[in-house]
């Protein structure tokens, strides 16, 4: 089956925060700039979930969701068939998205002014919940080498004082495209254990892996259950973001009655839409929408790569998974202000600004290419044009 995702939809107007707050935020006006900031896609969902929302539509009843069965089964099916990954149903629990996940999962496992550890430059979500909550940060920067980041157990073993709890992992890793290696994943096992320390695996993007890798669920690592909280989504697969739901999946028993006390304190409980969309993203035709999205994607992040790599100064960070890539400015010479000003204003592009990731993060834009590629080829133009004094 083909899918158009050449097809370039206006979503000005439809409150999408990614087009709807690009000019309040970067002064870029939606009429004629690109938004490759905020990360979601501008393609149509798949095929099943446009017809699990027709489906829903035809009752035109829109109750409270019950028997949770089929749900529970499709992200079992999906983790087995996809991932290799034997899920128990009963350490499933439905979140409001994994940011929400990772906060409730900061709230449960730990106390305020407790450490929490992430892996910088990272996600810069994690950075705003953890400290929202009292707790303080712990940047463990990553180590760059031959051009990609690599994880550095001595220095961070160096940094630990006692007072951290938990340890967010990001896998596959947002911004920096890296697909974690088994011996990379046992590494942070272990550095987890000799630091007594929670691991939160967050690995929304793992379904977004390009050809020649392959994600390997934390899960799978042995030894490890007895501190691991897994957290999974259909949202950014599937571009569903909207509808806010995720999965915090917890198989040790200590810790998944923790987790279930909070969840009940706190009285959160799914939302139907997200349940049903995520039922239907989580079969073979999701799966084949999926298969040909990744090859869509990867032909435009070659497209990025190649066009920002020949830019004097620029280097895009080679990718195997997510569609953000991160590009380094360090070589232009520039100070901050002045390449953000080619981008922003001369290019019309709006991006995330490298140092919201954290320590390491400063000298580098995020780029989100997932829209359709007469787009990415027109930002490409844009940042050539924009920087065509330095050719």
């Amino acid at each position: 089956m083909s899918y158009d995702f050449d097809r370039i939809i206006d979503r000005v107007g439809t409150h999408s925060a990614k087009w709807d707050k690009m000019e309040a935020i970067y002064g870029v006006s939606p009429k004629d700039g690109i938004p490759m900031w905020v990360a979601d896609m501008d393609f149509a969902a798949a095929p099943p979930i446009q017809k699990a929302l027709e489906d829903m539509r035809s009752i035109g009843v829109y109750g409270y969701y019950g028997d949770d069965a089929s749900y529970l089964g499709a992200i079992r099916w999906w983790m087995s068939e996809r991932h290799g990954w034997d899920v128990d149903p009963n350490a499933i629990f439905t979140v409001h998205g994994l940011v929400n996940g990772t906060a409730l999962c900061v709230d449960t496992f730990t106390d305020p002014g407790d450490g929490v550890i992430l892996m910088t430059p990272v996600y810069h979500a994690f950075h705003r919940v953890i400290r929202a909550a009292g707790r303080e940060v712990v940047e463990c920067p990553l180590a760059r080498n031959d051009g990609r980041y690599e994880m550095d157990f001595d220095a961070w073993d160096a940094q630990m004082t006692g007072g951290e709890k938990m340890l967010v992992l990001c896998s596959p890793h947002n911004p920096g495209g890296r697909v974690w290696t088994r011996a990379e994943l046992e590494g942070v096992a272990a550095f987890a254990k000799r630091h007594d320390l929670i691991l939160v695996s967050d690995e929304i993007h793992h379904d977004l892996v390009f050809p020649g890798t392959k994600h390997m669920p934390m899960a799978l690592i042995d030894g490890i259950a007895d501190r691991l909280v897994m957290m999974t989504a259909t949202t950014k697969t599937f571009n569903i973001a909207g509808t806010h739901s995720g999965n915090v999946i917890i198989h040790d028993p200590e810790l998944r009655k923790r987790f279930a006390a909070k969840m009940s304190g706190l009285g959160i409980s799914p939302n139907s839409f997200g349940l049903m969309m995520a039922e239907a993203a989580y079969s073979p035709e999701g799966a084949a929408w999926v298969d040909a999205l990744v090859d869509y994607l990867d032909g435009n992040r070659r497209i990025l790569d190649e066009g920002l790599n020949a830019i004097p100064g620029l280097k895009s960070m080679p990718m195997e998974a997510t569609y953000l890539a991160w590009v380094d400015f360090e070589g232009t010479g520039m100070e901050p202000t002045d390449y953000l000003r080619r981008v922003e204003q001369d290019a019309k592009i709006a991006v995330n600004h490298g140092i919201s990731f954290g320590k390491g993060g400063e000298r580098f834009l995020r780029f989100n290419f997932a829209t359709p590629r007469p787009l990415v080829e027109q930002a490409v133009a844009r940042m050539q044009y924009a920087f065509s004094d330095l050719q």
